[in-house]
């Protein structure tokens, strides 16, 4: 016999019953429906897929925590009832007079909470359900969502300390970019960094105010001066991060090569004279290879400098640095790694390289070989294989490359594996492409800036803003000569017993007013024939100007000789004239600034 209606539905009701003092005492919602991620002991931070309609506070509640709330309340009414039941006039009067004393207390209460969260009501209005709105879609979390639980935003979020918190979904299916792109529009912000945290059941994004550098920072500012001073000879300042925070390079531990990429304007050639003065200073001995020819006049005269502008004076010098490194790898395979832990200054002075303009440079260079080299020659130019040599050897040999480039591409430079000894990269003025081909791994990009001395200075993948220091011609200079003896007397002290070539002998090199003519440089490496062109001839002032530079006035070689301090000195006497050598002369024609006009000129 089948069961009656009426016992179907008796049925239907005890189990909804049962199911409802289930729900119930779970702490679930009395309908039975699932609406958020909230369990009996943790509260809930999402809506789940799928739920339709609004969604009540009450359902991100913990379950103890709604269970609590419905037995209070079954408590209070049950009590209530009972002492109805026992006492009727007594209970009637407590309730009176309770409930005036209640009503008012909710009343005062109320206001309270409507005065003390008047802030946070206008930010949640104005800001917070906004952001979550135009969030919804991008983080894939439905718009039923709760904003509280997952934008957390304090009243003061436009303080400098101020911080958000973000929580994220767990498919982190979504574009960096453009969350971050959202959040900085619709709350107004600017100069915040974005900290993603994937790990964990938890992931979430902190917002914060960035510190940013100083607007602009110079040799006179308080501090500054002292902080120059203070740096290791290693590694030299660069500048200033956020709280002032001193942006150095350790070319001894952390990359022996740096390489510099700028649009125009960008200041490469200040980030260059800001180090390299330091080196200077320090002992080092600086090679300028300089097509461009003008972009570090404050250089002219200093000891321990060595400009070379013109580009067969470029391959020259390549070539001999190219000699040099190989000639320190045989020293320092003969010392021991012992040894040059110690003393690594045995294998000779620091030479650091400033590579101006690589992207014409190396052009210039392939098309000086092609239009010199014989019958037999490789077809690479050596001198951009003695470049590869020297960024391939290591840091305990002590040769160093400054490089600047417009773009630093792989071709630019030789290859993609030249390209990976730059450890430590500074871009400014930087477009998104240079950005993604430089430092891939820092994502996203921070945005570049037209700020004058602003730059990125990447390191170990991290991003460090800078703000150069800037140093005038004038400062860079005196800064340079201000520090150890010439670059002479340090390789003499620093050069062991038994070495193999003087490198101040090896390469073209700046007169210095302090050497005697017996102490200067001889001639590059790669002028081996110049005895046999006449370059070794020692001729006078007059001589020099009829034979072999008739474009230059013999005034203008007097006034260079009492004015101009790269001007070579003299290789002898005779009688009352002094005689120079012919090859000295030449480099130093073609190697002189274009245009630089003297009185004796005009």
């Amino acid at each position: 016999m089948g069961q009656s209606e009426f016992d179907k539905r008796m049925e239907e009701a005890a189990d909804a019953l049962s199911a409802g003092i289930g729900w119930f005492l779970t702490g679930r919602d009395l309908d039975g429906i699932r609406r958020t991620d909230a369990t009996f002991l943790r509260p809930g931070r999402r809506v789940l897929p799928k739920v339709e309609g609004a969604v009540h506070r009450s359902s991100y509640r913990a379950g103890w925590q709604r269970l609590v709330f419905r037995i209070s309340g079954l408590s209070v009414t049950a009590g209530t009832g009972y002492a109805y039941w026992e006492e009727p006039q007594s209970t009637l009067a407590s309730l009176e007079y309770g409930g005036v004393l209640a009503a008012g207390a909710a009343s005062l209460a109320g206001i309270a909470h409507t005065l003390l969260t008047r802030e946070q009501r206008e930010l949640m209005r104005e800001w917070v359900t906004p952001l979550h709105h135009a969030l919804a879609v991008p983080l894939g979390i439905p718009e039923q969502t709760d904003p509280r639980r997952y934008l957390h935003v304090p009243v003061n979020y436009t303080d400098d300390d101020a911080r958000i918190r973000i929580d994220l979904p767990l498919h982190l299916r979504f574009s960096q970019d453009l969350v971050a792109d959202v959040i900085a529009k619709k709350l107004a912000l600017e100069n915040v960094s974005f900290t993603w945290h994937y790990a964990g059941k938890d992931p979430y994004l902190v917002v914060k105010k960035a510190h940013r550098p100083p607007n602009v920072l110079r040799l006179s500012d308080p501090g500054v001066r002292e902080m120059l001073a203070s740096m290791p000879e290693s590694a030299p300042l660069i500048g200033c991060g956020a709280g002032n925070r001193k942006v150095s390079v350790d070319l001894d531990d952390d990359s022996p090569h740096v390489l510099v990429s700028a649009g125009t304007g960008g200041g490469k050639s200040t980030i260059l004279r800001t180090i390299t003065c330091q080196f200077i200073r320090n002992g080092a001995h600086a090679f300028v290879l300089d097509f461009k020819r003008i972009s570090h006049v404050w250089a002219r005269g200093v000891p321990g400098m060595t400009y070379c502008r013109d580009i067969a004076d470029i391959h020259d010098a390549l070539l001999a640095l190219g000699q040099e490194g190989r000639r320190r790898i045989r020293l320092a395979e003969a010392l021991g790694d012992d040894v040059l832990a110690e003393e690594p200054e045995k294998v000779g002075p620091r030479l650091v390289i400033l590579l101006e303009e690589v992207n014409a440079t190396m052009k210039q260079l392939a098309r000086y070989w092609d239009r010199i080299r014989e019958s037999g020659d490789p077809k690479t130019s050596p001198a951009i294989d003695a470049l590869a040599e020297i960024l391939f050897m290591g840091r305990q040999v002590r040769l160093h490359v400054l490089l600047v480039a417009q773009s630093a591409t792989a071709r630019a430079l030789g290859g993609p594996e030249m390209r990976e000894q730059f450890a430590t990269r500074i871009l400014s003025r930087y477009t998104l492409n240079a950005w993604r081909m430089l430092v891939p791994e820092v994502h996203p990009a921070p945005k570049p800036t037209r700020h004058t001395g602003r730059v990125q200075v990447v390191m170990g993948g991290v991003a460090h803003e800078t703000q150069v220091l800037y140093l005038t011609d004038a400062e860079a200079r005196a800064w340079a000569m201000s520090g150890t003896s010439s670059i002479q007397e340090s390789a003499r002290e620093a050069e062991p017993a038994g070495a193999v070539v003087d490198f101040t002998k090896a390469m073209p090199q700046a007169a210095d007013p302090d050497v005697g003519p017996d102490s200067g440089p001889a001639s590059p490496a790669g002028d081996h024939d110049d005895a046999e062109h006449g370059t070794e001839v020692l001729v006078g002032l007059r001589q020099a100007h009829q034979q072999h530079l008739p474009d230059i006035t013999l005034a203008t070689l007097r006034w260079a000789r009492a004015n101009d301090p790269d001007f070579p000195s003299a290789a002898d006497r005779r009688g009352p004239e002094f005689v120079y050598r012919v090859g000295d002369l030449l480099r130093w024609a073609r190697n002189r600034p274009r245009g630089s006009g003297t009185p004796a000129e005009a």
